[in-house]
C-alpha cells in the first residue's frame, strides 16, 4: 500500500484552519488536559466524553514517518476507559521505504488515582500483530504492552507527566520468519506550561528501547531518545466540541542524536 506523507501533513494543517471558522464559546473554555505527544497523561476520558486523536511524526534524517488514529471511550465512566490506535507507516531505507498499516493496538486503562493534584491510570494493552512482518511493518506475533502515566500538578500553571512500561512480544517475526521473544521498555518526563485554558506550551523527554529479531535468530537492542519541545491550542466550540491542534519539534539525543523531525498533532472531543 503506497501512502503519500505530504497528504497527512496537509490535513494536519488545513483541516484546523477550516474549522477555525466555526464560531468558538470562550465563556465556555475547557482546560486542555490532552497536553502531550510522546507521553501519556493520566487522566482517563470522562463520562460521555470521547476523543477522536491523530498525530503525524516525521524524521529528516530517516524520512521516516508514522501517522497514528487513536480512540478513547470511557467504558461506561471515567474509572474504565477503552481505546484502539491504528498505525500508518513508512519503514526501511532510502531507496527501498515501505509504507502500510503497523500493528494495532487495544488499550484498557483504569484509572487509578484521580484528585485535584495527582493521577494515575495504569494502561494494559494488546498489540495485534496487522502489519506485514515481511516488510518491517510489524511484529508478526500478538505483543502485550504495560505502561503507567502520572500526572502531576506542580503549580497553578504548571503540569508533568510521567511514564514507565514494558513490552513483552512471543514468539516475534523476522523477515525471513525466524522467531524469537523480544522485549522492550519506555519511560519519559514531560513538564508543561499552562500559558492559559487554551494555550500551552511543553518539552518533553522520552527513550525506547526495543528488541529486534536477526536472520540467525539472535536478538539486539533498538533505542532511541528525543527532546520534544511543543505547544497545543485548544478551540471550544458552542456545540460542545473541543478542538486541540499542535505541533512539536522531537530533538534526537543520545542513540538518536541528529535525528530531528517535526510533530503534528490534531483531536477532537465532545
Amino acid at each position: 500500500m503506497k501512502i503519500n506523507s505530504s497528504r497527512f501533513v496537509s490535513i494536519a494543517l488545513i483541516v484546523p484552519c477550516l474549522l477555525s471558522s466555526l464560531n468558538a464559546s470562550a465563556e465556555e473554555a475547557k482546560r486542555i488536559e490532552d497536553n502531550s505527544f510522546l507521553l501519556e497523561e493520566a487522566y482517563n476520558q470522562e463520562e460521555g466524553v470521547i476523543q477522536y486523536i491523530q498525530s503525524y511524526q516525521y524524521s529528516r534524517k530517516t524520512k521516516k514517518w508514522l501517522y497514528t488514529f487513536t480512540n478513547e471511550i470511557p467504558m461506561p465512566n471515567q474509572t474504565h476507559q477503552f481505546s484502539y490506535t491504528v498505525p500508518l507507516a513508512r519503514v526501511g531505507v532510502d531507496p527501498t521505504f515501505q509504507s502500510g498499516l503497523g500493528d494495532i493496538g487495544i488499550n484498557y486503562r483504569y484509572q487509578l488515582v484521580k484528585t485535584d493534584d495527582v493521577a494515575v491510570a495504569p494502561r494494559l494493552s494488546v498489540i495485534l500483530p496487522t502489519g506485514q512482518y515481511k516488510k518491517g511493518l510489524g511484529n508478526g506475533a500478538t505483543g502485550y504492552q504495560v505502561n503507567i502515566p502520572l500526572s502531576v500538578d506542580l503549580a497553578d500553571k504548571w503540569v508533568s507527566h510521567w511514564n514507565a512500561g514494558a513490552t513483552f512480544t512471543p514468539n516475534a517475526r523476522e523477515a525471513s520468519g525466524v522467531r524469537a521473544d523480544i522485549r522492550g521498555n519506555n519511560h519519559g518526563a514531560s513538564l508543561v506550561y499552562l500559558h492559559s485554558e487554551n494555550l500551552n506550551f511543553l518539552v518533553e523527554y522520552v527513550r525506547n528501547e526495543n528488541q529486534t529479531v536477526q536472520p540467525d535468530g539472535s536478538k539486539t537492542w533498538e533505542k532511541s531518545a528525543f527532546l520534544n519541545p511543543g505547544l497545543r491550542y485548544a478551540k471550544n466550540y458552542e456545540s460542545g466540541w473541543q478542538m486541540v491542534s499542535g505541533v512539536s519539534f522531537p530533538i534526537g539525543v543520545g542513540p538518536s542524536r541528529k535525528d530531528n523531525g517535526i510533530l503534528f498533532y490534531l483531536s477532537f472531543e465532545k
